[in-house]
């Protein structure tokens, strides 16, 4: 900052009037040149002085902010806007552990409504907890990793750090605390160590056999028509069981990876259940299988949900449907809507009283949510109470199911599961040997279309 004192300004232009007095007294000016020579030379250095004054210097008011110490206005509303607009979730936390900022994000990533409270009561998390209390002690803290496993997987890495506090000598820390969603990173190293030993294992079998095959066609068996034929369809059949595994286990993996983001779109399920009919009509067809959809006319359903998965979903059980149904059977699929999440989970037996019934997959319970089900009920030999625990597991295939060269790869059901747990639906089973399964999912409606009815 330059400094421009009045006496120094003051002082230049006296002696400048001296010396055109001097030159007076000695007659080298007349006294009329010489008042106006010295008015000229006071109202010049006025002049400079308030010129240079301010324009070289601040002004006294905001230097008196800058010396007190306090933010400018505008960076303040920056900075707010800033953080408003940050996809991290990020707060900041008082003294109690009291959480006195929360940005969007974080209120999103917490469940925070609209007023905030103590964050021991929206994150159970005693090593994140013992973290935020040690920065408001002052303290430097390490990162803090944490993990849950309901409603769905999620890792996170917390981040806090202690903020001091000018405002306030009695409490003179704060805390911020950033937390970092990492369920991507996470499942996509476990996706590759899965995918890689599940991959092995599963494609040994057929493998083997096309090796087996192809060593016995260059041999004894390469003059034989008949033997080569039949050897060449069994290596067919093993070539698209393979293909139908990569496939699987490709879509698992990305299902897996998003399950912990629940789709925002609108899917319509009238819809997605035509182009299911409409795929699988050669299949109906070759097993002389009927379909029956009901309602007939089914009216307009919209559910919360990626399209493509949800196609996935209801393509896989009537898939399965068809495949444990006897020739000439009937397959029933059915849609109810506006239900509430007992009627959905819960509704009346439909195989009789005894059958049995588990739930593979359940949302978080909310009140006012309704839902659509999709039901579709199998005329198989039906399934053993004992297994229907293990359903929805990868590879897993009930005894008795696994011959035929159609035979499944054991991941339909587990992709099924996936699909309905990033759409926070439910996932049930029914089931009496003898009579066959129905193999229900319900996802949740939109809240707006709940007002419109």
């Amino acid at each position: 900052m330059i400094r421009i004192r009045r006496r120094d300004t003051a002082a230049v232009a006296a002696l400048g009037s001296m010396v055109l007095v001097l030159f007076w007294l000695f007659g080298e000016l007349g006294l009329l040149e010489t008042v106006v020579a010295i008015a000229t030379i006071a109202a010049l250095s006025t002049f400079y002085y308030l010129t240079i004054s301010t324009t070289l210097n601040p002004l006294p008011k905001n230097r008196s902010v800058r010396e007190r110490g306090e933010v400018d206005p505008d960076v303040s509303l920056r900075a707010k806007v800033m953080l408003e607009n940050l996809p991290i979730p990020v707060l900041l936390i008082g003294a109690g552990g009291r959480i006195e900022i929360a940005n969007p994000a974080a209120r999103d990533f917490l469940g925070l409504g609209a007023v905030t409270g103590h964050l021991s009561a929206v994150l159970r998390q005693p090593q994140v907890l013992e973290a935020v209390s040690s920065a408001l002690r002052g303290q430097a803290v390490d990162q803090v990793e944490y993990s849950m496993m309901a409603p769905v997987e999620s890792h996170v890495r917390a981040f806090v750090a202690p903020l001091a506090s000018r405002d306030e000598p009695a409490l003179p820390w704060r805390a911020m605390l950033v937390l970092s969603d990492e369920t991507s990173i996470k499942r996509a190293d476990r996706m590759r160590a899965d995918f890689l030993a599940n991959a092995s294992h599963e494609l040994r079998t057929p493998l083997a056999s096309l090796a087996g095959f192809i060593e016995t066609l260059r041999g004894h068996a390469k003059d034989d028509p008949e033997a080569r034929d039949r050897f060449l369809a069994i290596m067919f059949d093993q070539t698209e069981r393979m293909q139908r595994l990569i496939n699987d286990l490709l879509s698992l993996s990305r299902v897996e990876m998003d399950e912990h983001v629940p789709p925002g779109g609108l899917a319509d399920v009238s819809g997605i259940i035509d182009d299911v009919v409409d795929v699988l009509r050669p299949q109906l067809a070759e097993k002389s299988i009927t379909l029956d959809i009901v309602p007939a006319v089914a009216p307009s359903v919209t559910a919360v949900g990626d399209r493509d998965q949800l196609l996935e979903v209801v393509m896989n059980l009537v898939e399965n449907a068809i495949k444990y149904s006897n020739a000439g059977a009937e397959i029933t699929l059915e849609v109810t809507t506006d239900l509430s999440r007992d009627q959905a989970e819960r509704p009346g037996l439909v195989l009789g009283e005894g059958a049995s019934r588990l739930t593979l997959a359940a949302p978080a319970y909310e009140a006012g949510d309704r839902f659509v089900a999709i039901r579709v009920r199998d005329s198989g030999k039906g399934i053993e109470r004992r297994n229907l625990p293990r359903l929805s597991e990868r590879f897993y295939r009930v005894d008795g199911q696994k011959s035929g060269p159609r035979e499944g790869t054991g991941l339909g059901l587990a992709i099924v599961k996936h699909i309905v747990n990033r759409h926070r639906g439910g996932f049930t089973v029914e089931s009496l040997p003898g009579s066959g399964s129905v193999f229900s999912v319900f996802l949740p409606i939109s809240k707006r279309q709940i007002k419109a009815s």
